[in-house]
């Protein structure tokens, strides 16, 4: 019975960090979809609109998302960091907007790389 304990905890022990490394690299997939994704919107909007949204907030009231995305490396939508453009490189230099976002977690990715500079 021992033996079979012993077996079963080294089994345990090998699968629970892979499974972790697993739900990493799935949390890791949903963020660079959710920044794809609003990369492209926010290019939309300012494309359309003739100036960058404000605030993610535009994206949604305007029905270029249904919702603010979540940021799976925190949780929750209201932690991205928000680039805004330079006011002289700007579409409408009177109301520079949003020009990047990124995730506003301060953890490193399975590479070494901070989600915060993805």
């Amino acid at each position: 019975m021992m033996v079979v304990m012993t077996i079963i905890s080294i089994l345990v022990s090998i699968a629970v960090p892979l499974y972790q490394k697993s739900i990493l690299r799935s949390k890791e997939s949903v963020l660079r979809n959710n920044l794809f994704t609003l990369r492209t919107v926010i290019d939309e909007y300012t494309y359309d609109k003739q100036k960058a949204p404000q605030s993610l907030e535009d994206l949604v009231n305007d029905g270029y998302l249904r919702t603010v995305p979540l940021d799976p490396m925190t949780g929750s939508s209201q932690t991205w960091q928000l680039v805004m453009e330079d006011a002289m490189s700007s579409v409408n230099q009177t109301e520079p907007g949003i020009f990047d976002v990124h995730s506003g977690s301060d953890k490193a990715s399975l590479e070494g790389t901070p989600y915060s500079e993805w």
